[in-house]
């Protein structure tokens, strides 16, 4: 067993989570209150519909590929995982650094986001 691997993994549905519960909370919910939603196709109903869903889709996401990464942590060296690991934490790199431009270091993510790539890579 590969703990790098499972450790990375683990943080990416954990942060799925996080995503999703406070995104409801700290967010969605707040941003739905409002009076003024943009209305996409005549309704804020599918302007608010459109929100949630793909808000939601990241978290799905992210359970999957920690759910790959938890399952190639088990399984043994394979040159065909390595570089599937290595896409992975570049991608982690770019959503690390998107988050901390974008954000302005604010949001927590960068770093997670930036753990996450760095034990890929180590764990490829």
């Amino acid at each position: 067993m590969n703990v790098v691997l499972l450790v990375a993994g683990l943080l990416s549905a954990l942060i799925g989570i996080a995503h999703s519960v406070l995104g409801e909370k700290l967010v969605l919910g707040p941003l739905f209150r409002r009076d003024d939603l943009p209305k996409l196709l005549g309704s804020t109903t599918f302007a608010r519909q459109t929100l949630r869903f793909t808000w939601h889709l990241t978290t799905v996401l992210l359970l999957g590929i920690g759910a790959v990464v938890m399952v190639l942590s088990l399984s043994t060296a394979d040159p065909r995982s390595t570089w599937v690991l290595q896409v992975l934490a570049a991608t982690f790199t770019v959503c690390s650094l998107l988050s901390l431009i974008g954000a302005r270091a604010k949001h927590f993510s960068w770093w997670v986001f930036l753990i996450i790539a760095v034990l890929l890579w180590f764990g490829a």
